[in-house]
C-alpha cells in the first residue's frame, strides 16, 4: 500500500523483480516494524485513553468553534501512544549500527514533552489556557537549533550534513547557513501540524502520507535507519487513527502535532531532500499560511478577513463541508503533494 501510493502495481512489481534480494529484506525489515508500531499502539491506546478519561484530561474546544461544541471533553494528550510506540520500536530495533537515528528520536521526545506539558495546563476546567506563546517558542527554538547543529556538524558529534538538493539542478554546498534554515524548518513543521491537527483524523493521516512519501525516498538512497524510522511513524500514526477515527475517542493534542512536526522535518533533513518539504507537507503549509494571511490582512485592513476563519481546515467548514469530507479531501490532496514529491526527488 505504502509504495503503491507512489508507483502503479506493474512498475512497482518489475522494481522488486530487480532488486537486489538483501534490498528487499532490508524493506520488509522496515515494513514489518511499521506492523509491529501499529501493533503496540493498538495494545496501549485503550488502556492509555481509559487513563487520561479517569483523569479528566479533557479537550477545551475555542468558543468560537461551535459546529465543535461536542467534542468538549474529549480526552487529549494521544499523541503519548504515536511517540511512545515509535520510541520503543526505534530503540530497540533501529539504533544497533545507526546511533544517528538518536536524533529524531531525541526531537521526538523533546517536542512531545513541550507538548505535553502545555496540554496539561489547557485542559477542561483548568484556569490556564496553556503556556505562554512565547515560552513554546523559545523551547521549540532550542529543539530547532540543537537538532540543526547536530545534522551539520561532522562525525563523531554529528552527521555532517551541509547540502541542499535542487530538482533539476543537482546539489549545492551551503555550509553553515545549514543550521538557522534546519532550525527554522523543525520549528515551523512543527506549528505547521499543530495547526492542522483541528479535525478528526486530518493531522495523523497527514502525517501518515508524508512520512511514506519520505521513507519511500529514503529508501531510494539505501538510507535503512530514516526508511525505518519514516515507516515505523506511519505504523504509530495508523494505530493512532484507530482510536481518532471520527466521532474521534481521542485526540493527539500538542503532545502529539508538534513533535510529529518536528521529527517529519528531522527525517526529510536526513534525506537530503528538505527543499521538499513544503511540498510532501503542502497541507501543514496551507494550514499554517492561512493562519499568518489571516491575522496579516486583518492587522492591515483594520479587522477584516480572508478566510471565514483559520486555519484554513475551519474555512470549508464554515462553507458548508462536513467534518469527513474535509480531511477526506484534505488526505486526497496530501497524497498527490506526496506524489509529486516523491517524483521530483527521483529528477
Amino acid at each position: 500500500m505504502i509504495a503503491g501510493l507512489a508507483f502503479p502495481p506493474s512498475v512497482l512489481l518489475a522494481a522488486i523483480q530487480v532488486m537486489p534480494s538483501d534490498e528487499n529484506e532490508n524493506m520488509a525489515v522496515s515494513l514489518a516494524l511499521a506492523s509491529l508500531a501499529f501493533g503496540i499502539t493498538i495494545i496501549i491506546g485503550r488502556p492509555m485513553i481509559t487513563f487520561l478519561r479517569e483523569r479528566n484530561f479533557g479537550k477545551k474546544v475555542r468558543d468560537e468553534l461551535k459546529m465543535h461544541v461536542g467534542k468538549t471533553g474529549t480526552p487529549t494528550m494521544g499523541g503519548l501512544m504515536i511517540t511512545s510506540s515509535a520510541v520503543i520500536v526505534t530503540l530497540v530495533f533501529n539504533t544497533v549500527g545507526r546511533l544517528s537515528m538518536l536524533l529524531p528520536v531525541a526531537v521526538l521526545i523533546a517536542a512531545g514533552v513541550l507538548g505535553a506539558v502545555d496540554d496539561r495546563m489547557n485542559l477542561v476546567g483548568g484556569r490556564q489556557s496553556g503556556m505562554t506563546a512565547k515560552f513554546k517558542f523559545v523551547w521549540l527554538t532550542l529543539v530547532g537549533v540543537v537538532g540543526g547543529f547536530v545534522l551539520h556538524i561532522p562525525d563523531p558529534w554529528g552527521l555532517g550534513l551541509h547540502h541542499a538538493y535542487v530538482p533539476f539542478f543537482g546539489q549545492f554546498d551551503i555550509g553553515w547557513i545549514y543550521v538557522p534554515i534546519a532550525a527554522v524548518a523543525i520549528v515551523g513543521m512543527s506549528n505547521a501540524v499543530n495547526l492542522t491537527d483541528g479535525l478528526d483524523t486530518l493531522a495523523a493521516i497527514t502525517a501518515a502520507i508524508a512520512f511514506c512519501a519520505f521513507g519511500i525516498i529514503a529508501y531510494r538512497q539505501g538510507q535503512l535507519g530514516v526508511v525505518t524510522f519514516c515507516f515505523t511513524m506511519v505504523g504509530a500514526l495508523a494505530g493512532f487513527l484507530w482510536f481518532n477515527a471520527h466521532p474521534a475517542q481521542v485526540i493527539m493534542g500538542d503532545t502529539g502535532a508538534l513533535a510529529i512536526g518536528a521529527a517529519l522535518a528531522t527525517a526529510a533533513f536526513m534525506t537530503g531532500q528538505w527543499l521538499l518539504l513544503p511540498v510532501v507537507g503542502a497541507v501543514f503549509i496551507a494550514e499554517m499560511l492561512s493562519v499568518m494571511l489571516q491575522v496579516g490582512y486583518y492587522k492591515v485592513s483594520g479587522g477584516k478577513r480572508i478566510f471565514k476563519m483559520s486555519p484554513l481546515h475551519h474555512h470549508f467548514e464554515i462553507l458548508g463541508w462536513s467534518e469527513t469530507q474535509v480531511t477526506m479531501r484534505f488526505a486526497i490532496a496530501g497524497m498527490m503533494a506526496g506524489l509529486l514529491g516523491v517524483a521530483l526527488a527521483l529528477l
